[in-house]
C-alpha cells in the first residue's frame, strides 16, 4: 500500500509539474515541447484523478467515523449509510488504481501494421485469410479507427495469399496486439462435395508503428526495386512501376507496398513497414537473448503459435490462450470481437497485476 502511495504521489507531483509547464511562455512557443508536456501529462491524466477521488474518499470516510461517536442517534445512522457507501467506492477507486499502476506497453498508443497470410490448406487458407481481413477491419471501424490497404496478393480461389494493411487511431495496438499468432479454421470448403470438414489455417503478425525519430535505418543499407503493380489495388496503376519492394540489406528484411497512388505513395508505406519489421525483429531477438516472456504472458506473439480456432458447423469460436468459447461465431466474423479482445485485456492485467504484487 506504501507502494502504491509513494508511485501516486509521484505521478501527482509530475503531474502539477507538467501543468506549471505548460503555462511557462518559454515552452508554449516551442512546438514540440509543448506537445511532448501535452502528451505526457494526456498519459497521467487517469492516474491523477483517480488519486484525487482517492483522497477525497478517504477524507470523507474519515469524516464519517467521526460522527459515528456522536450522541444523535439519527447523525449516526446517517453516518453508517455514509460510511458504508464511501467504503464500497474506496474500495472500487483502489482496485482501479491497481490497474492503472501496472506498467503500460510503450506500444499501446500507436497504429498498427497488420500482415495476414494464408497458411496450410491452400486455396481454404487464402480464403480465411480475407475472412480475417474483413473482420478486423469491421472491428476497427467500430472502434473510430482507419485502416488502409498496403499490399495484397490476390488468391484465384479468393482471398489472400498475403495481405497487409494498416490500422491507425489512439490505442489501436492495445486492441489488436494479442491477435498475432496462428488462426484455425475447420469448415466445408464450397468445393468439398462430400461436406467433408476440412482445417485450414491463417497466420496474422501485429507490428507497432514505429516513426523515423524512434528508429533509424542507414539509407545505405537498403536496396529499393520498383515494378510492375498487380492484384488487389494495383489494378489502376499497373502499367507503370509503381510498386516498391525495400530490402534492408544487412538482415534480409523485405517490406513491399503496391497499393499507393504513386510510387512515392508505395515507397513510404514500404519504409513504413520495413520500420515496424525491423523494431519487431530486434525487439524478438532481445527477448530471446534475455529469456522474457514475448510481450505478455498471454501468449509468444509468434506466427506460429496457435491461439485462436474458428468452428463453422458448430458457429463457434475459440481462444486457446485463456480457454475462452463462444457460441457466436457467424457475430465474431462481422467484426464484434469485443468481448474476445476484453477478455484477452483482462487476463493480461491480471497476469501482470500478480507480476507487480
Amino acid at each position: 500500500m506504501n507502494n502504491m502511495i509513494e508511485r501516486l504521489e509521484t505521478i501527482e507531483n509530475r503531474y502539477l509539474e507538467l501543468n506549471e509547464m505548460l503555462m511557462d511562455p518559454n515552452i508554449a512557443s516551442d512546438i514540440q515541447k509543448m506537445t511532448a508536456c501535452a502528451k505526457e501529462q494526456a498519459s497521467l491524466q487517469v492516474a491523477y484523478d483517480l488519486y484525487q477521488r482517492y483522497k477525497q474518499t478517504r477524507l470523507g470516510i474519515e469524516e464519517a467515523k467521526e460522527l459515528l461517536k456522536e450522541n444523535d442517534i439519527e447523525i449516526v445512522e446517517m453516518a453508517k449509510m455514509e460510511l458504508e457507501e464511501l467504503e464500497a467506492t474506496f474500495a472500487q477507486i483502489e482496485e482501479r488504481l491497481h490497474l492503472e499502476l501496472i506498467p503500460k506497453d510503450p506500444n499501446d498508443s500507436k497504429d498498427v501494421i497488420v500482415e495476414i497470410r494464408g497458411a496450410a490448406g491452400g486455396d481454404e487458407g487464402n480464403i480465411f485469410a480475407g475472412d480475417l481481413y474483413r473482420m478486423y477491419v469491421k472491428y476497427a471501424e467500430s472502434q473510430g479507427f482507419k485502416t488502409e490497404l498496403m499490399d495484397a496478393e490476390e488468391s484465384e480461389a479468393g482471398g489472400f495469399s498475403n495481405i497487409s494493411f494498416t490500422i491507425k487511431g489512439e490505442g489501436a495496438y492495445s486492441k489488436f496486439k494479442f491477435e498475432s499468432g496462428s488462426h484455425r479454421v475447420q469448415r466445408v470448403p464450397k468445393t468439398e462435395t462430400q461436406g467433408r470438414i476440412h482445417t485450414s489455417t491463417a497466420t496474422v503478425l501485429v507490428m507497432a508503428e514505429v516513426d523515423e525519430v524512434e528508429f533509424e535505418i542507414n539509407p545505405n543499407d537498403l536496396r529499393i526495386d520498383t515494378y510492375r503493380s498487380s492484384g488487389a489495388g494495383g489494378q489502376h496503376i499497373n502499367k507503370t512501376d509503381s510498386a516498391v519492394r525495400i530490402t534492408h540489406l544487412p538482415t534480409g528484411v523485405v517490406a513491399t507496398s503496391q497499393d499507393g497512388r504513386s510510387q512515392h505513395d508505395n515507397r513510404d508505406k514500404a519504409m513504413r513497414a520495413l520500420r515496424a519489421r525491423l523494431a519487431e525483429k530486434m525487439q524478438r531477438e532481445k527477448e530471446e537473448k534475455e529469456g522474457a516472456e514475448r510481450r505478455s504472458k498471454i501468449g509468444t506473439g509468434d506466427r506460429a503459435e496457435k491461439i485462436r480456432t474458428y468452428n463453422y458447423p458448430q458457429n463457434r469460436v475459440t481462444d486457446h490462450r485463456i480457454g475462452l468459447t463462444i457460441q457466436q461465431l457467424d457475430r465474431i466474423m462481422e467484426g464484434k470481437l469485443d468481448d474476445i479482445i476484453e477478455a484477452l485485456t483482462n487476463e493480461d492485467q491480471r497476469l501482470r497485476l500478480l507480476g507487480e504484487e
